[in-house]
C-alpha cells in the first residue's frame, strides 16, 4: 500500500525542513509520495523545499481547504493528514499500513505527545489521548490517516475554518465507521500553548470544542481561537 503524506502549511520556513527530513526514518520501507499545499500565495514555504519530488501547491487559505487540494493530487491507497509542527513516532507507516491490514477501521490517528518535557504538556498529552481513546474523535494535530476511498465518499473535510477535524470525525460516526488510535505518540510542538499560555489555551479549546458539539458555527468560533 501506498501513503500520501498531505500537510498544509502556512509560514512554516522554519519548520518544514526537520518534519521533512522526519518523515524519511518514518518509512520503513512503505511506498510514499509527500504534497505540500500552501496557504501563503506568495509560496513562502515552499520554496524552501529543493526536493524535486515533493509536490508543491498553493491553495487558498483554510487547513481545510488545502488539505482537499492535496487529497485532489494524491495517487496512494491512504491518506495521512500531517501537520507541519508535528513528528510521527519512529515506524509510523508500516504502524499505519499493519493497521488499516485490519478491515474494521476505516482510518485513524496516534495518541498526542507534546514535545516539551514540562510535566503540565505530559499531562495534557495523557488526558487528551484519553479523552480522544474514548470519544474516538482525535484532533488533526493526532496525524489522522484515511483510506483515500472511504475519504472520496466522505466527500473530503468540509470547508470550515476551524473543526475540519471533529466535522469529519463526527461524520464518520455517524455513519457508524470505526476508526483506530494507534497507542505510539506523535511529537507536536508546544508553541502554541507557550505562545498563547497553557492553562488558557487548553480552557480555550474545551470551550471552542463544547460550543462546537452544540451547534455553534465554525465561523463564530474562529475569532475566539487565533489570539491575532
Amino acid at each position: 500500500m501506498m501513503i500520501s503524506v498531505i500537510i498544509p502549511v502556512l509560514h512554516e520556513a522554519e519548520q518544514i525542513s526537520d518534519t521533512l527530513q522526519a518523515l524519511q526514518s518514518d518509512a520503513s520501507g512503505v511506498s510514499y509520495e509527500v504534497i505540500i499545499i500552501d496557504g501563503d500565495p506568495a509560496g513562502k514555504t515552499i520554496a524552501r523545499i529543493s526536493d524535486e519530488s515533493i509536490v508543491r501547491l498553493i491553495a487558498p487559505r483554510g487547513r481545510a481547504v488545502q488539505m482537499n487540494e492535496g487529497a485532489a493530487r494524491a495517487s496512494g491507497d491512504i491518506l495521512l493528514f500531517l501537520h507541519a509542527d508535528t513528528i510521527l513516532p519512529k515506524n509510523a507507516f508500516s504502524k499505519i499500513v499493519n493497521a488499516l491490514d485490519d478491515g474494521r477501521f476505516v482510518g485513524g490517528a496516534f495518541d498526542l505527545g507534546i514535545a516539551n518535557a514540562r510535566l503540565i504538556f505530559r499531562l495534557t498529552a495523557w488526558c487528551a489521548s484519553l479523552k480522544h481513546r474514548l470519544t474516538r474523535v482525535p484532533y488533526g494535530d493526532q496525524a489522522i490517516f484515511l483510506r483515500r476511498a472511504y475519504f472520496e465518499s466522505l466527500g473530503g473535510y468540509t470547508a470550515i475554518p476551524l473543526m475540519e477535524d471533529v466535522e469529519i470525525m463526527k461524520r464518520i460516526k455517524r455513519r457508524g465507521d470505526r476508526i483506530v488510535i494507534v497507542p505510539d505518540p506523535v511529537a507536536t510542538s508546544s508553541r502554541k500553548w507557550e505562545k498563547d499560555g497553557v492553562a488558557y489555551t487548553i480552557l480555550r479549546n474545551w470551550i471552542i470544542q463544547a460550543l462546537y458539539l452544540f451547534g455553534v458555527p465554525a465561523e463564530k468560533l474562529v475569532k475566539y481561537y487565533y489570539k491575532e
